[in-house]
């Protein structure tokens, strides 16, 4: 701060009081030295009103009081600075109105010079945060999602300024010449006469000036172009930054002095890619919701997030998109000086109206005004998802963007009219679908693997052919935009007793009224007793481990298949930490990472190597083989050997990958498989110095050798073969049945049962069960799904080749079903998802009469898949 200029900060204790019918305007609560209710308390600003248990629900209007000293010299103005107040504010100094400000998210200023008065001041701020949001811009406050966030949540502070005086700047790089255009504004008294008005602008590298330039003022505004000789680019790598000095001069006076930065920075797309400072930069992002435990949108600790960008660093990201509102002023300084990408955007409403747009609107320009010099910010979202402009919520009195033409009319404007407030970065439309003009054709997928893994490739295969699909209208040419998958990912339950520790207690979010099904934290102790998660695993840590380890074998792949397809210029995992109840981070909610942190760095990096086995599952004495596959997103090439092993053999395979390129060598791994009678478990491991070393899992299993010569019924030609094929004997009958094997039982299998048989019941050729004479099933989609990424297999009671928490070993036959209401079944292969919800189980024994009906939902009645056939021949022997 110059000497022109002086700021006190206004953070600390202030009076505060709830008004829930309203009385505070009439009964004067504004006044100086008015009298408050009793209910009125003591509150630390910045701060939610939601932060303390009494007002956790409360919605509606609120007042904070507090004093100040003011003691302007001649010509000087007392401002009022505001970091954010959500919603509505109004601010009274002396019982003065001084103004007011809509818009939860972004910084506002108010002039307090004509109300203040030497000495001691009274300021007042009537804050409203309405409980109907729909037409606001409100992110993810409230129903469905997280707790709401209401009052003074970021700093005050009072700056006393010249009445003529610098109000921003902008720098715009151009890195084809090597130069910056400053544009200064300047208001105040004296801006539009006739005395001169100049900037002089001084340009500073780590201290030493290295440019400078004067602009003359005409009308409040003046630019000058300055040229920087060989300067230094700003990237994540080398995040280099420039200081910008601005000395307001009249008649050759320094009136006032200015200070902000910037980075000479390019962003834009080429050929389908994006690309920085020139370059190709394959975006490897991750979405981050920017919310903190008990204090929800400011950070929980000091240097949080500057401790938020290492950790993302370290992860491997060069991006985190901010989601569904703007980011914090704090982060993206962090994000600039560290070298961090960003992708920002508004918060949303929830229905789309004449307010609503108008309100997007502002928030959506005053974020890009607040953020224009930033150089980590490089994309601009508009919505996301269609919320608050379409109507992926069914309401009955909203219509869909993929539909609407004046919608997607009004959002061609908005796209335009942001590229030309701002062309120095790319703008996204509609983040996930529906786009109309985009400088990013960007996919919301959410696939599991490996139990989705065929439908992935498939997925991708899809959006790399056919990306006019995902375009309502086509303003922009969805061939020239980067595909970019924005969301994905997967869950691995948080250690939420650790959580506990963090708040003190049980955190306020668990019983949120709104919350229901796999979203509901609440009684999830009673539910982990009640299932049979005690007799698989030691206590909560251990689950939380395991399902970690889940997530991340699961975003593994899916990551590891987007960066081997040439369509695919980058992603933006779902995502940073975990958001309250959303456990699907890579860290927890307290910004701790998870147990595979160490892991996910290697095929997040740069350059990766990806083993891509023909099976991971193989029985015994067969061969393993495996592409290798090297990509290298990195400007210096990748050559020599990369070594392997696996099962005690090794070799080297010989590599030479330019830069920003991918190589797939197919079957440069095979490797005999040894013989075993037991089930063997091993991994194939590739290293190279300049790469990360890489691993994937294979399952060894013995060919099925049934014994006590076992008949076995099936009912059907299919199924017989495949029974016949692990080597039992078939009976034509029932009756002569030791075992029945079948797709879809009728009374006569009842009757096989009740008698003493023993029954499996598989899915069709398809993957369906056609069973409804012992079980209720609820399908599982056979594509993309939020509950599926949500949901946990285990294994209470199968052999030791599924793992407690099955992987690769059951890829090709993971359910397209589970069966339901199996309490008091002896569940041998459970399933869940989010906290403990919608229980069922992919493998579970029921007894009927004197025998049994086993419910098999894996898909293991066709195919050749290994683990499949071991495990159809240990059902139909009867498992202990």
């Amino acid at each position: 701060m110059s000497n022109h200029r002086r700021e006190t900060p206004l953070t600390g204790s202030w009076e505060f009081v709830t008004d829930p019918d309203d009385e505070g305007r009439t009964a004067g609560w504004s006044e100086p030295g008015a009298d408050w209710p009793d209910r009125a308390t003591t509150v630390e600003v910045p701060h939610a009103w939601q932060e303390l248990d009494a007002y956790r629900e409360y919605t509606g209007r609120a007042w904070y009081r507090r004093t100040f000293a003011a003691d302007p010299g001649a010509g000087e103005r007392v401002l009022l600075r505001f970091g954010a107040v959500d919603y509505e504010a109004t601010v009274r100094v002396n019982g003065k109105e001084v103004g007011s400000n809509r818009g939860g998210y972004l910084p506002f200023a108010v002039d307090a010079t004509d109300a203040a008065t030497a000495g001691e001041n009274e300021l007042v701020v009537e804050v409203v945060d309405p409980d109907d949001l729909s037409e606001i811009p409100h992110g993810k406050q409230g129903e469905p999602w997280y707790t709401r966030v209401s009052g003074i949540w970021q700093p005050v502070s009072l700056e006393v300024v010249p009445a003529l005086r610098v109000a921003g700047l902008r720098a715009t790089p151009d890195l084809a010449d090597d130069s910056v255009s400053v544009a200064v504004d300047v208001i105040g008294s004296g801006t539009t006469g006739t005395t001169a008005l100049s900037a002089a602008i001084e340009l500073r590298r780590e201290g030493d000036v290295v440019a400078s330039a004067d602009a003359p003022i005409e009308r409040g505004q003046g630019s000058t172009t300055i040229a920087l000789a060989d300067p230094d680019y700003w990237s994540p790598e080398e995040p280099a930054l420039y200081d910008v000095g601005v000395a307001l001069e009249r008649e050759g006076e320094v009136v006032d002095c200015y200070e902000d930065y910037f980075g000479m920075r390019s962003v834009d797309v080429d050929d389908g890619q994006v690309h920085l400072n020139g370059e190709p930069y394959p975006i490897r992002g991750a979405l981050d919701q920017g919310y903190y435990p008990e204090t929800f949108y400011r950070p929980f600790e000091p240097d949080l997030f500057a401790r938020e960008v290492e950790i993302a660093k370290d992860l491997g990201f060069n991006l985190l998109r901010k989601h569904i509102k703007p980011a914090h002023p704090d982060f993206l300084e962090a994000a600039d000086r560290q070298g961090l990408l960003v992708w920002e955007e508004p918060a949303n409403p929830t229905v789309h109206t004449e307010r609503s747009r108008r309100e997007v609107r502002d928030q959506l320009f005053g974020m890009m005004d607040r953020d224009y010099n930033h150089p980590s910010v490089v994309v601009w979202s508009l919505y996301n998802e269609e919320w608050g402009i379409g109507n992926p919520q069914g309401l009955d009195d909203e219509t869909s963007l993929w539909d609407d033409e004046d919608k997607q009319e009004y959002l061609v404007d908005l796209y335009e009219e942001t590229r030309e407030c701002d062309p120095t970065r790319l703008v996204c439309d509609n983040s996930g679908w529906a786009h109309v003009a985009t400088d990013v054709n960007d996919y919301h997928e959410y696939f599991v693997s490996p139990d989705r893994a065929g439908a992935w490739d498939d997925r991708l295969e899809a959006l790399a052919t056919s990306p006019e699909e995902n375009y309502a209208a086509t303003e922009t040419d969805p061939a020239a935009a980067p595909l970019i998958v924005s969301e994905f990912g997967t869950w691995g339950m948080c250690d939420a007793p650790a959580i506990e520790e963090f708040y003190g207690g049980r955190p306020p979010w668990y019983d949120h009224e709104f919350l229901d099904g796999l979203k509901r934290p609440a009684g999830y102790r009673g539910r982990f007793e009640a299932s049979p998660l005690p007799d698989v695993f030691d206590d909560w840590s251990d689950l939380a481990t395991a399902w970690q380890y889940r997530e991340y074998r699961s975003i593994k792949d899916v990551i590891e298949r987007m960066r081997v397809h040439s369509g695919v210029d980058g992603y933006v995992i779902t995502e940073f930490s975990d958001i309250e109840w959303e456990f699907n981070g890579l860290l927890d909610y307290r910004r701790e990472p998870k147990a595979f942190a160490e892991e996910f760095a290697r095929i997040n990096s740069p350059r990766l190597l990806r083993i891509d086995p023909a099976s991971h599952a193989i029985e015994a004495g067969g061969e393993l083989r495996a592409d290798l596959v090297v990509v290298n997103d990195s400007a210096d090439p990748i050559e020599g050997d990369v070594e392997w092993s696996v099962f005690e053999k090794s070799g080297t395979i010989p590599v030479e990958v330019p830069a920003f390129a991918t190589e797939r060598i197919e079957g440069a791994v095979s490797a005999p498989v040894p013989s075993s009678e037991t089930p063997l478990g091993d991994e194939v491991r590739v290293s190279h110095p300049r790469a990360p070393d890489n691993d994937e899992p294979i399952t060894v299993v013995p060919e099925p050798a049934p014994g006590n010569d076992l008949t076995v019924y099936a009912d059907g030609e299919a199924l017989a073969s495949r029974v016949a094929a692990l080597g039992f004997e078939t009976a034509d009958a029932l009756e002569a049945a030791d075992a029945a094997a079948v797709v879809d039982p009728d009374e006569s299998v009842r009757a096989y049962a009740e008698s003493g048989g023993r029954v499996v019941v598989v899915p069709d050729a398809d993957g369906s069960m056609a069973d409804d004479e012992f079980f209720a099933y609820r399908e599982l989609p056979e594509t993309e799904s939020w509950n599926l990424v949500a949901s946990l297999l285990y294994a209470v009671d199968l052999p030791e080749y599924v793992d407690r928490v099955p992987g690769w070993e059951l890829k090709g036959c993971y359910p397209y079903a589970v069966a339901m209401e199996v309490d008091g079944d002896e569940v041998r292969l459970g399933y869940l998802e989010g906290w403990l919800s919608n229980r069922a189980a992919a493998v579970s024994t029921r007894e009927v009469g004197d025998g049994t009906v086993t419910a098999c939902t894996l898909r293991v009645g066709s195919g050749d898949q290994p683990v499949g056939r071991a495990l159809l021949a240990d059902l139909l022997e009867g498992l202990p």
